[in-house]
C-alpha cells in the first residue's frame, strides 16, 4: 500500500512585473538577449494564447533598471495526509545590483488550507544586500497541524502511525555578512513555539508510545541564539547552474530566553552543483543535510525530521515525519537535463538514502533509500524559476508526489 499519494491540478498564473535589472550568471553560460529569445516559459506560452508580444518582455527587461519577476502557482491537491487542499504558491526573486557577481535575492510564499483542517503558512526569504555584502535570510511558519507521527529511530514502523494534532509557529531570522569572497558569518535568532499538542491514539492497556516514553507534554517551546557560517558562490539560489554552497548552523537553546530547556543542536547543510563535462548544460547536483543533536533533550517535535528543512524537502519518498530522532544525516543526488530544445520542459533523475540514530544506543543502524524521477517546467526564464513535479519511491512501498515552485535544492 502506497503511503503517502497526491493527485494535483494545477492552475499555473504568471504574474511578471519587471523592475530590477537581471545581472549575469557567471556560473552558467551568458543569458544575453539572443538566448531569451530562443528560451520559452510558460508565461510565453500564455502571452501567445492571449496573442500578446512575448518579445516585449525581452526589451522591458533591456530597458528598465528596477525589475522584480513574479512566479505564482496555484494548485488544487489531494493527498491522504490532508486530504483536499489548495495551495498558492508565489516566488518574488529579484537584484538589489546590476553587479556581474551579484546574488539573486528571493521570497517564497505558500500558504495552505486542507480538508483536514490544516492552515500551513510559510515565507522564506533570502535577501542579499547590494554587492552580496550582507545576506538576511528568514523562515517564518504558521501551522495548525494534524500529522501522522510514527515513533523514534529508523525501525519504526509505518503501521504504528497515528495521528498528532497542535499548533505551531516558527520564526527563524539570520543575517550573516561577508568575511571573504563568497564566504559569510553571522547569528541568529530560532523559535519553536508548539501548543495545544493532543495524541489522537487508542492506546491497548499498558502500551506507551514512543512521544510518551521520550516525554510527552501539552506544549513545547526552544528559544536560542545561532552561530552562522555560510559560504555560497552560487549566484542564483532559485536554481542552480554551477557553484557550492555550505551552511552550518550551531543553534544553542537557553532558559533565560524563553526556552523550556537548554538544548543544542548543529545543522550542516552542503550543496555541490557540476556539470558533467565542459559542453553539457546538464547539472549533477549533491546535497549533504545532517541535522545533529550536540546536548539537552530536545522537545519531540524539534527532533530532527524528514520534511522540516526549511523548504521541506528532505527525504523524498517518504512522507513528511516518517522518520524523527534525536540525529539525522541524509545524502540526496539528482541529475537534470534538458528535454526540449526551447528550455521549456525538463526532467530529473534522483536517489537519496538517509539515517536516524536510535534513541537506545544513539548508533546509526538503518538506513532508508529513496529515488524516484521527476519534469521540470519552465515558470520564468528570466530568474530561472521552474514548477517541480518529482514522484519518488522509498522501502516498504513508500511513495508519492512532490511538488516544488524551484529547484528542490
Amino acid at each position: 500500500m502506497k503511503l503517502y499519494q497526491r493527485t494535483f491540478i494545477t492552475f499555473s498564473l504568471c504574474f511578471c512585473f519587471f523592475h530590477s535589472s537581471i545581472a549575469q550568471d557567471s556560473t552558467h553560460p551568458s543569458t544575453d538577449q539572443t538566448n531569451y529569445t530562443k528560451q520559452k516559459d510558460l508565461i510565453d506560452i500564455i502571452l501567445s494564447i492571449l496573442k500578446k508580444n512575448a518579445p516585449e518582455r525581452i526589451a522591458d527587461n533591456e530597458k528598465k533598471d528596477n525589475k522584480l519577476h513574479v512566479s505564482g502557482s496555484p494548485a488544487i491537491e489531494y493527498s491522504t495526509q490532508t486530504g483536499l487542499a489548495f495551495n498558492t504558491t508565489f516566488n518574488f526573486a529579484f537584484y538589489t545590483s546590476t553587479h556581474q557577481e551579484q546574488n539573486i535575492s528571493s521570497v517564497l510564499v505558500a500558504p495552505a488550507f486542507t480538508q483536514k483542517q490544516q492552515i500551513i503558512i510559510p515565507v522564506q526569504t533570502s535577501i542579499w544586500s547590494k554587492d552580496n555584502k550582507y545576506n538576511f535570510i528568514g523562515d517564518w511558519r504558521f501551522l495548525k497541524y494534524p500529522e501522522d507521527t510514527y515513533g523514534l529511530g529508523g525501525y519504526s514502523q509505518f503501521g504504528n502511525g497515528y495521528k498528532l494534532n497542535y499548533n505551531y509557529v516558527r520564526f527563524y531570522q539570520f543575517a550573516v555578512k561577508t568575511i571573504g569572497k563568497d564566504l559569510y558569518a553571522g547569528i541568529g535568532y530560532q523559535l519553536d513555539n508548539h501548543w495545544n499538542i493532543q495524541e489522537e491514539v487508542i492506546l491497548p492497556t499498558g502500551y506507551v508510545t514512543d512521544f510518551q516514553k521520550y516525554g510527552f507534554n501539552y506544549s513545547s517551546r526552544s528559544s536560542g541564539l545561532s552561530f552562522d557560517f555560510l559560504y555560497d558562490n552560487r549566484r542564483n539560489s532559485i536554481n542552480p547552474e554551477g557553484g557550492f554552497y555550505s551552511n552550518v548552523v550551531l543553534r544553542q537553546n537557553m532558559q533565560w530566553i524563553g526556552s523550556d530547556q537548554n538544548w543544542t543542536s548543529l545543522l550542516i547543510d552542503v550543496r555541490k552543483y557540476f556539470h558533467p563535462s565542459a559542453s553539457s548544460k546538464n547539472i549533477l547536483a549533491i546535497w549533504s543535510y545532517n541535522w545533529l543533536t550536540v546536548s539537552g533533550h530536545p522537545p519531540y517535535l524539534d527532533l530532527p525530521s524528514n520534511g522540516w528543512d526549511t523548504y521541506g524537502n528532505t527525504g523524498r519518498g517518504y512522507p513528511q515525519s516518517r522518520f524523527r530522532s534525536r540525529n539525522m544525516i541524509d545524502l540526496e543526488t539528482e541529475y537534470r537535463f534538458a528535454i526540449s530544445r526551447n528550455g521549456l520542459i525538463g526532467g530529473v533523475v534522483f536517489a537519496n538514502a538517509q539515517s536516524y540514530s536510535e534513541i537506545s544506543s544513539n548508533r546509526f543502524e538503518v538506513i532508508q533509500p529513496g529515488y524516484g524521477a521527476g519534469l521540470r517546467l519552465k515558470f520564468n526564464k528570466f530568474s530561472r524559476t521552474n514548477i517541480c513535479i518529482d514522484y519518488g519511491f522509498g522501502a516498504h512501498g513508500s511513495s508519492g508526489l512532490f511538488l516544488n515552485l524551484g529547484e528542490v535544492f
